[in-house]
């Protein structure tokens, strides 16, 4: 009988650790990746319109993406991300050709894309352009596979399904703009459509709805939903199915409210027959339904409708002036501008300009201002002929140090060349909000004393022209009045 083999404490720890040791080398790398780190692909659509079905072959998508995350909280980067795109399931309503982003690479049907490495971060590449079929219908769709790995995380995949839309609903090309909005009292806006296809809405149209700057909209409606305070976009569903050349129009205008002192705004609005609820939207309006009621066919074919709004009110500009004050040969510093008298604020884009035109008797030597470092000559464009005005846009380069909180003036560099009695120049300001134009125009003064005595700058540049014209002419007749004298001699 053999003798039995015993094993100490020492010797179990032994054999305890060598399992360890053998378990951990036969079990697959991927297993030991995944508790350190982990790819998502919860980012990717599950399902979207790939092109509306009346585009057919002319249709093209290039900004379809396949969003990767790295799950928040891993030990280590995910190395060397790549994702294999499977398009072959969209064979029956698309095709795919080489674009993206250029860091994809394959062809027919299938794509590889290198997302590099991430740390809890995530990346979107587009693998491919999909361009659309004749014959396809609405509704028609495929599906796009796509599986994620990484040198150290275990894969991952996802689907999307792609669905041919249609058909595609115009907006009216041109639409009048909305003037007189009184901030804080309603004003209305009728949104319309038309289908110029040869498909029917069959599952009905939505209505998506924006607005900007200082816009807002009521939520009245229990067929809308409405984004959160402040509420600035709505979505409306119908269950027309709106007919190959048709148009409609909403029953009832959709109200809007202009914000205090905001001189401006857009409202925006385009039309599917593709419904799907745009995130965001989670407030639902309480009262009567939105309807749609035919209306007269016209030029209905943009992807979206835009209204400019002006409000009643204006941001007033007046005039900052100076006096041109010294004697005749100096040149000095005129402070000119423009002060807002607001309520109104402008933005940027619209802030106006003033115009300047000196006074008879002086000149305008350079208007200096300073840059990003560097000093500028001229912070007002000069006038093309003599006795114009000098434009000073408010919004430009010249002006960004020069505002103050309502202010906005910078200095004139005048030349006082001679006495002029009575002269005066102008200032004038502009903006498209103006609506008090009585106070838009102020002068420019002066008070030119003579120069010291001694110096004769009274005669202007001409005078200086004509007399150094005198000089040299004197200076040559001497020259040969000497060269005379001396071949009599």
């Amino acid at each position: 009988m053999p003798s039995r083999i015993r094993t100490g404490p020492a010797a179990a720890g032994f054999v305890t650790s060598l399992a360890t040791v053998l378990a951990t080398a036969l079990s697959p790398a991927a297993a030991t990746a995944a508790d350190k780190v982990a790819l998502s692909l919860e980012d990717v659509p599950r399902s979207i319109v790939v092109y509306n079905a009346d585009e057919g072959a002319d249709a093209v998508k290039g900004d379809f993406v396949v969003p990767v995350a790295v799950v928040p909280g891993n030990e280590e980067p995910a190395r060397n991300i790549r994702v294999v795109v499977d398009a072959s399931g969209l064979k029956d309503i698309a095709r795919v050709t080489k674009g993206g982003y250029g860091n994809c690479r394959g062809s027919g049907w299938v794509y590889t894309c290198e997302y590099g490495t991430l740390q809890n971060d995530g990346e979107s590449n587009a693998p491919f352009d999909i361009v659309g079929l004749d014959g396809v219908k609405p509704g028609d769709s495929g599906t796009v596979t796509y599986t994620a790995t990484a040198d150290n995380a275990a894969p991952v995949t996802g689907t999307t399904r792609m669905v041919v839309g249609g058909p595609t609903l115009g907006a009216p090309d041109e639409v009048p703009g909305v003037s007189g909005v009184v901030p804080g009292e309603p004003a209305s806006l009728t949104p319309r459509f038309a289908n110029h296809t040869r498909f029917a809405a069959a599952g009905g149209v939505a209505l998506r709805i924006r607005t900007d700057g200082g816009l807002t909209l009521r939520t009245r409606h229990s067929n809308c939903h409405y984004t959160g305070a402040p509420v600035t976009s709505a979505w409306c569903v119908f269950p027309t199915k709106a007919a190959p050349d048709t148009a409609y129009r909403t029953g009832a205008p959709l109200s809007y409210v202009a914000a205090e002192k905001e001189l401006s705004g857009t409202l925006s609005y385009s039309w599917s027959s593709a419904p799907g609820k745009p995130d965001g939207h989670t407030v639902r309006g309480t009262g009567a339904p939105l309807t749609l009621v035919p209306t007269a066919d016209g030029r209905f074919d943009s992807a979206e409708a835009t209204v400019e709004v002006d409000t009643t009110v204006q941001a007033d500009y007046r005039p900052v002036t100076a006096t041109v004050r010294g004697r005749v040969g100096d040149t000095v510093k005129v402070r000119l501008g423009v002060r807002d008298l607001g309520p109104g604020v402008l933005g940027d884009e619209v802030r106006g300009r003033f115009e300047v035109v000196p006074p008879e008797g002086t000149t305008v030597t350079s208007i200096p201002y300073s840059f990003e470092g560097d000093d500028q000559r001229w912070g007002c464009a000069r006038p093309e002929k003599s006795g114009g005005a000098f434009v000073c846009e408010v919004g430009d380069e010249a002006f960004f140090s020069a505002a103050g909180e309502r202010t906005t003036a910078i200095d004139f560099h005048v030349r006082i060349d001679r006495q002029v009695p009575g002269a005066r120049g102008t200032i004038r300001t502009y903006n498209l909000y103006d609506r008090t134009p009585g106070n838009d125009t102020a002068v420019i003064p002066v008070e030119a004393s003579p120069a010291p005595p001694g110096v004769v700058s009274s005669l202007g540049p001409v005078g200086w022209t004509a007399i150094a014209v005198g000089a040299v002419a004197a200076v040559t007749a001497a020259a040969l009045y000497l060269r005379r004298r001396r071949a009599s001699s």
